[in-house]
């Protein structure tokens, strides 16, 4: 498969934003405030009724998901509606969410909530894929401020084999557009990293 630029991404997920009819506005803020709108920006894409669950009175109450529940939550949202977007519930022991990113190149990402967290990750490559595993590890820890909100890690996996992941993790308590919005920005980090790093990689891989 041809291997295509963040650029290419980039160009597709703004045509996406501008067919369903939002806008671009550009503000200044101080550098610390850049997460805080990041977030925002994402919850003001969603329709202003969402999916918020109130008691008999109307006060709102805390959402607290289960896989199923943002299954099922998430199945409603633009980003899986729209195509862009696949989503698979993975039945067992502890269910699981497949989600795959169409605008990405097909980029397989799975999610799984565990207790009070909610966890977002991806495969990056295995590990014999890395020239000089020292050297690399040191570049992450280095460079780990350019994927916000996500991490790098090693995982081994069913079979046995060391990979390097991407993960995101959010309160289970969390809004369902802060866990779109955690979804899409580990699609983003994911490519991001791949070209960041590839120079670790060797020519094989």
């Amino acid at each position: 498969m041809q291997n295509k630029s963040s650029a290419h991404y980039q160009r597709l997920y703004r045509q996406r934003l501008r067919e369903r009819g939002l806008i671009k506005k550009e503000v200044w803020v101080l550098p610390e405030y850049a997460s805080q709108l990041m977030a925002c920006e994402r919850q003001w894409r969603q329709p202003r009724s969402g999916l918020a669950l109130t008691d008999r009175e109307g006060n709102a109450m805390q959402q607290i998901w289960t896989a199923k529940g943002l299954y099922e939550a998430l199945a409603t949202t633009e980003l899986f509606t729209s195509g862009a977007a696949r989503l698979e519930l993975i039945d067992g022991s502890e269910p699981s969410l497949h989600i795959t990113m169409c605008e990405y190149g097909e980029l397989p990402l799975f999610l799984a909530v565990h207790g009070e967290q909610i966890i977002v990750e991806a495969l990056l490559w295995p590990a014999s894929d890395v020239e000089h595993q020292g050297d690399f590890n040191a570049e992450v820890l280095r460079t780990q401020k350019l994927f916000p909100l996500s991490c790098i890690g090693l995982e081994t996996l069913a079979d046995g084999e060391l990979c390097y992941t991407m993960f995101g993790a959010l309160s289970s308590s969390s809004s369902l557009a802060d866990v779109v919005f955690e979804i899409e920005l580990l699609a983003d980090n994911v490519i991001k990293a791949t070209e960041a790093y590839e120079g670790h990689l060797k020519a094989t891989a």
